[in-house]
């Protein structure tokens, strides 16, 4: 892949040579093992942690990232990253004049098993590219709404993730998944905890919101949509959206249409 060029912020890191007032290029001083100092770069950037973690602060927020959640990061957003000591991490760099991304703030998104293992190829090819646009098509496949969802690990909480990406309405309590999967739901909830930075019922109202934003899109009603997913009642449903997208699904959609109209 093709050298990329950035700006360190505050003279956190020692600059290599550089025009007068050009960027710094990024070399392997710059990025340490443990992550690297406030900077900016001058192209789209979507930072994967294939194994570990990565914490990125940007715009006064933190954003915590796993094998199941990517960020994308725009050209010209100051932010600093810290990485797991296990971490193994995948970097992708569009240049911002060829490509629209659809956020202008870093935004996590959730990674599929396609994405993913689009990702690692890409690793072993000594011929990829940065600015590929089936690769930016493809990473910028889920919908930009979504909200961060990590998954868990432990077999069978991840067995329980599986099943309600398949049927989110599935009303079963942790209870009643551990009694089915043999275990405690002790050890089921403290897994959720744990594996995903959430409680199980959290995670399962994340879960529910993402997959009722394409049926919004579509045009299906509220209740409908509240409904499907697996809210008891629909004002909970709007409750719920409200607390994680900061508006209700009505005024979502009046939101896309405008954006489409």
């Amino acid at each position: 892949m093709t050298t990329r060029a950035l700006r360190t912020v505050g003279g956190a890191a020692a600059e290599p040579a550089a025009g007068p007032a050009g960027p710094v290029l990024m070399d392997e001083d710059f990025i340490t093992a443990g992550g690297h100092p406030l900077h900016v770069h001058d192209f789209h950037q979507f930072l994967y942690p294939a194994l570990g973690r990565i914490s990125v602060s940007a715009l006064g927020r933190s954003h915590e990232m796993s094998p199941s959640v990517a960020l994308w990061i725009p050209a010209g957003v100051e932010h600093s990253a810290r990485f797991s000591a296990d971490a193994v991490i995948v970097v992708e760099t569009f240049d911002a004049a060829r490509f629209a991304l659809h956020c202008a703030v870093p935004t996590p998104v959730n990674v599929t098993e396609a994405q993913r293992l689009l990702l690692l190829g890409r690793t072993r090819d000594a011929e990829a590219d940065d600015d590929d646009p089936e690769v930016f098509a493809a990473l910028s496949a889920g919908h930009p709404h979504s909200l961060p969802l990590p998954q868990p690990v432990t077999p069978a909480a991840l067995a329980v993730a599986a099943a309600l990406a398949r049927t989110p309405g599935d009303a079963r309590t942790a209870t009643e998944w551990a009694a089915e999967l043999y275990t405690s739901s002790t050890s089921l909830r403290r897994a959720f905890r744990a594996e995903t930075g959430m409680a199980f019922s959290e995670w399962r109202t994340r879960l529910r919101l993402n997959h009722s934003l394409p049926l919004l899109d579509q045009g299906q009603l509220v209740g409908a949509v509240a409904a499907q997913v697996g809210f008891v009642s629909t004002n909970g449903y709007i409750l719920a959206f409200r607390r994680h997208f900061g508006r209700t699904p009505g005024v979502y959609v009046r939101e896309a249409q405008e954006r489409y109209a």
